[in-house]
Order: C-alpha cells, then sequence, then structure tokens
C-alpha cells in the first residue's frame, strides 16, 4: 500500500468529479446549481490521528491499510495537517525518543489545533502511567508549549488543561468556541468557517425562531443565533452541551436555550408526546418556529425527526453523508423543495464530500414527487 497522494495539482480534478457525482445523484430533485467551497489543498487538518510503530530504540509516526492492518507505513510528514501539527510533529518525536518514560508502550498520538494557533497532544499508552512519566510529560508539555494529556487504562492525566479555545472572524464577528479533547469538532477548520458562513447567508432575514438539533459544542448555534429571535437548541453528549454552554456565554448569546435530549426525544415532545423532565423549564408555546437545523451523524435524520422536518418551514441541512441525505430530502420532497445547495469539500484527496441544502415548504397546493 502506498499512501494517498496529496498532490495539489490533481485537486481541481478530484473536486470536480465529487460535484458531478452530487449534481447526478440529487439531479432527481432538482437541485439549483451549488455554491462550491473549495479546500486549501495543504496544512487544513486540525486533527490528526497517528499509531506509533516501534523498531528498537527507534520510534515513528505511522498509518495502516485496513486492508493489511498488520503492516505500518511510516510517516516522516503529512502535508494535510495544520501548522501547528506539523511544526510539533518532529519535535514531539525527537523528546519521545530521548524520553524512556514517554516512549515506552506508546501506542497513539493525538493532535487537535485551532485556528487560533492552540495545540492539544494526546499520548496514548498500553501501561499504567506513573511518576516518572508524569515528570517528563510535564517538561515536554512546557517545552512544546501545549496542552498535553496522557491516558491509558481507566487513567487520564491532564497537563494544562483537556479542551482549547478556538478563535476566528466571521462577518464581522470575533467568535470563540471551547473544543474538548476526545469530542467532536470540524477537522477541516476554513472549511467549517465556510459552512458557518454560507448557513448564516441562507438563515439571513428568515426571522421567527430556530430549532436546532445536534448542536455539539455550539458550533452553528453561535453563529446563527443572532439571525433568530429565540432559539432552542438540543444535544444529547454531556460534554458537548457543557462546551457549547461556555461557548455562548464567552460569545455573550443570550437568546439560546440549551436542552441535553436527543432529536427523537426533542421530536417526541413537540409532537405532544411523554413529558420530559429536561423539558420542565421550557416553555413550548412560546416558542415561533420558522427553521430547523441539522446536522446529523452519518446515520442522517430518523423517521421521527423526518416527520418532525416536515412542519417547518424551512430546514437548513448540513451532511456529511450524501447518501443519507438523499434518503432524508425523498422523504421530505412532496412537501419541501430544494432552495439552495452547497458542496463543502471537508477532505480533499477523498470521496468524501460534505453537503448543504436550504429546504422550503412548498405551497398547499404545490407537492410534488422525485422526477
Amino acid at each position: 500500500m502506498s499512501l494517498p497522494s496529496f498532490d495539489p495539482a490533481d485537486y481541481p480534478a478530484q473536486l470536480a468529479e465529487k460535484l458531478a457525482r452530487f449534481k447526478h445523484d440529487f439531479a432527481p430533485f432538482e437541485l439549483p446549481e451549488p455554491t462550491v467551497c473549495e479546500s486549501a489543498t495543504q496544512a487544513y487538518r486540525l486533527r490528526a490521528e497517528f499509531r506509533m510503530w516501534h523498531d528498537g530504540a527507534r520510534i515513528d509516526y505511522a498509518m495502516f491499510d485496513p486492508a493489511d492492518p498488520k503492516r505500518a507505513i511510516v510517516i516522516d510528514d503529512f502535508p494535510p495537517a495544520a501548522v501547528p501539527i506539523a511544526a510539533a510533529m518532529p519535535r514531539l518525536r525527537e523528546r519521545l525518543m530521548a524520553s524512556e518514560a514517554l516512549k515506552r508502550k506508546l501506542f497513539q498520538v493525538d493532535f487537535l489545533a485551532t485556528l487560533s494557533g492552540e495545540l492539544m497532544i494526546t499520548l496514548i499508552y498500553h501501561r499504567p502511567l506513573d511518576a516518572a512519566w508524569e515528570a517528563d510529560a510535564a517538561l515536554l508539555a512546557a517545552d512544546l508549549g501545549v496542552q498535553l494529556i496522557g491516558r491509558s487504562r481507566k487513567q487520564k492525566i491532564v497537563l494544562g488543561r483537556d479542551w482549547l479555545l478556538e478563535e476566528f472572524e466571521l462577518n464581522g464577528r470575533r467568535l470563540r468556541y471551547k473544543q474538548i479533547e476526545n469530542s467532536f469538532s470540524q477537522p477541516n477548520g476554513e472549511m467549517n468557517r465556510q459552512m458557518l458562513g454560507w448557513a448564516c447567508a441562507r438563515a439571513a432575514g428568515i426571522g421567527g425562531d430556530l430549532l436546532e438539533l445536534y448542536c455539539g459544542n455550539g458550533n452553528f448555534t453561535v453563529a446563527l443565533a443572532p439571525q433568530f429571535g429565540r432559539v432552542l437548541a438540543t444535544e444529547v453528549s454531556k460534554p458537548s452541551v457543557a462546551a457549547a454552554e461556555f461557548s455562548l456565554e464567552a460569545n455573550a448569546i443570550d437568546n439560546v436555550t440549551m436542552v441535553r435530549m436527543s432529536s427523537d426525544e426533542i421530536s417526541d415532545a413537540l409532537a405532544g408526546g411523554r413529558d420530559y423532565r429536561r423539558m420542565r423549564h421550557v416553555d413550548l408555546s412560546a416558542y415561533a418556529f420558522s427553521t430547523l437545523f441539522v446536522d446529523p451523524p452519518r446515520s442522517g435524520l430518523d423517521p421521527l425527526t423526518v416527520e418532525l422536518a416536515r412542519g417547518f418551514d424551512n430546514i437548513l441541512y448540513i451532511s456529511c453523508n450524501p447518501q443519507t441525505l438523499q434518503e432524508n430530502v425523498a422523504a421530505l420532497y412532496a412537501t419541501h423543495r430544494i432552495a439552495a445547495a452547497a458542496a463543502f469539500d471537508q477532505f480533499p484527496y477523498t470521496h468524501h464530500l460534505e453537503c448543504g441544502l436550504l429546504l422550503q415548504k412548498r405551497a398547499a397546493s404545490a407537492t410534488q414527487e422525485p422526477a
């Protein structure tokens, strides 16, 4: 196996192929010409994970072919890595090589960076971490100027903090987000900024209130909240809810109510289902929802959430899986048309394409079936 090619000269053709597939797959739904958001061709990934390959006294970053998982491919450099990660990789390896306490039974290294230049490194071991490890790790963290975490079975040692503060400009605003170690964050930072910009542009002028499902750390919540009167945002992960609440406060957003519930639970609550304890502080009758925003996992929207979506005039949908997006659009096509579309090349040099759609409710007499 050889590693994927990261040749910028190949990028235009690869992106054109993805766009052609996107347009072909959504042609039955009268897809409008999509906005195309191109990625940088190098230094775009804010997350990177590498296995560590031990060969005698030597240790290297490595990747593995899923078809041949026992064969390691040693990584000398990784062009997709963001600048903070790329700069730290050789320095970290040198210091690991120089410390038996840090090197012994090191299994994996995870990097998390921000557009604002912060870096967190997680070292994952197949052994208990002791005082000798902690002493050398403290020196390493200070030397590299990073947040450092050591993990092994039932152990987590944090040197510094286990989160980063992301900051960037969007439409004249300085946005701030808390990103927690081992939780989801957007891997391509500049592409994320383009997604936020596209979503804000589509939401401009709609008004009313917003329901957001799968809000994570508040990535879209913070950006979209000023466009609406009130926002009800839901997320099932407790750490993500805590991060979202931090991000809302850091951005002085005061029109958002957070609820820790799954999408099917909030769908059931809005449909008049059972009484949920976590909803007792929320007066649903006070909301005038105009828009539903969803950024679901690869599985897409479950049937109960699709049924909920039918009742909204506007659905802003960010999808990491065009196949489940197709299925959801097909289920909604009789009541909603695609008013705007976007292609976000989150992962250059792969087949993956992130998509954005604005779906708007058809007039009562204009229900339709896919072509």
